[in-house]
């Protein structure tokens, strides 16, 4: 039997009223608290990263390849390259890409009831993969791309529907300008949908068309294209892909990752992750000032009971493991407290979706939660063994303490 346990037990679920029953459940809420708040946190931070990451590739992919332009704006309408089957190919093959789509983008004047919007417009052919798009879809279908000359149908945001009043199947009238000499066309199109990503980026500028719309206002031939969007399996490894393809593909074209076209977005996601570093240190620090604390008060209290332990012939080391295994316990159930809060908030934001936002602030209208198990064990784990190796600490003030003054003390 594991005498010094079986004390610490003894003492840990003594019913007796003391001063040190209300530390010892101080310092019970104090790591329940910060042990919730580290889950919470990580939850939080991994369900904004990965939910607002998403939104950003659904709309244009991991990466884009295009026309080599260093002086020209990377959300701007691009010069026209010739569709190639071989380069198409390498893209397919570069291990971790899983789909190339091709698009274009156009300037344009948006025009409805005399009221104006400038405008982008992104071409997309009848292969594109929709599914990424779809769940951002609140009114209306998906594009028609039945027209054999070019689809008469646009998508458009709800921001920027409510703006100029326009409501599902209204013809609007798009006026495009001729860069070159300043000539302008406008074509009348068909609302088939009205969309909202949250993104303030995409939803105050970009309209969804056809491509083959793009080609005949630029007087593009049939394969031509303005570039392709890469989708691949993970968006970890974005960079890395992309510099290997720059090696690869033609001296006229460049890759560029999605992170370089929108860095304001992600430069705003990677200080999520600072956030979260200062709250988990903050919480650290505050459980470990009140576990020790704790056990001194403990230490404290039993002054008398280790004296006689002392005169009894008790070895330093069986005492501290005696204070070692109670303070273990109380940080044991703080943590085990602090775990099934936090997952509890977590699961019911998941599913309730109590927590709201400004969606214009945060991209998000409610806070995404993320949940990963292995990040909850590892809080869990880790806040008990730097606890542990912290809590001996102050248990080396048994060796100072006399039997002989203990035993007297009051």
């Amino acid at each position: 039997m594991n005498l010094a346990l079986y004390i610490a037990k003894r003492i840990a679920f003594n019913r007796q009223k003391s001063f040190s029953r209300f530390i010892i459940r101080l310092s019970v809420m104090a790591t329940a608290l910060s042990v919730m708040a580290m889950i919470v946190t990580l939850a939080f931070v991994n369900g904004f990263q990965q939910t607002v990451s998403e939104k950003v590739f659904s709309f244009w992919g991991h990466i884009r390849v295009q026309k080599y332009e260093p002086s020209r704006s990377l959300v701007a309408e691009e010069s026209p390259m010739e569709k190639n089957a071989g380069i198409e190919s390498v893209l397919l093959k570069e291990p971790g890409v899983h789909r190339v789509q091709s698009f274009a983008t156009k300037s344009a004047v948006l025009e409805k009831n005399k009221e104006i919007e400038g405008v982008l417009l992104k071409g997309i052919e009848k292969e594109y993969d929709s599914s990424q798009l779809k769940p951002f879809l609140i009114e209306g279908r998906w594009l028609n791309f039945s027209d054999s000359l070019y689809s008469r149908e646009i998508m458009l945001s709800l921001p920027m529907a409510l703006q100029l009043k326009i409501n599902l199947a209204d013809t609007v009238t798009i006026y495009f300008i001729s860069i070159l000499d300043g000539s302008r066309t406008y074509r009348k199109l068909t609302v088939a949908g009205i969309y909202k990503t949250g993104i303030e980026e995409y939803d105050k500028l970009f309209i969804l068309g056809d491509i083959r719309l793009i080609r005949r206002v630029n007087g593009w031939l049939p394969d031509q294209t303005g570039g392709y969007e890469l989708f691949v399996d993970d968006y970890k490894k974005i960079d890395s892909i992309s510099n290997r393809l720059a090696d690869k593909l033609p001296a006229e074209w460049m890759s560029r990752s999605i992170r370089e076209v929108y860095p304001n977005i992600f430069d705003w996601l990677n200080i999520q992750d600072v956030n979260r570093n200062v709250i988990f240190i903050v919480m650290a620090v505050v459980a470990i000032i009140n576990l020790i604390t704790c056990l001194l008060i403990l230490i404290l209290e039993r002054t008398r009971m280790i004296g006689m332990m002392k005169a009894l012939g008790a070895a330093d080391s069986l005492i501290r493991k005696i204070f070692l295994y109670h303070a273990t316990l109380i940080s044991f159930a703080g943590i085990g407290i602090g775990c099934i809060l936090g997952v509890g908030i977590c699961l019911l934001q998941q599913y309730t979706g109590f927590i709201t936002l400004d969606e214009a602030s945060y991209y998000v209208a409610k806070a995404p939660v993320s949940i990963i198990w292995w990040q909850v064990g590892a809080v869990c784990l880790s806040t008990a063994f730097v606890c542990y190796i912290l809590l001996i600490i102050p248990t080396l003030l048994i060796k100072k303490i006399n039997p002989v003054k203990a035993i007297q003390f009051r």
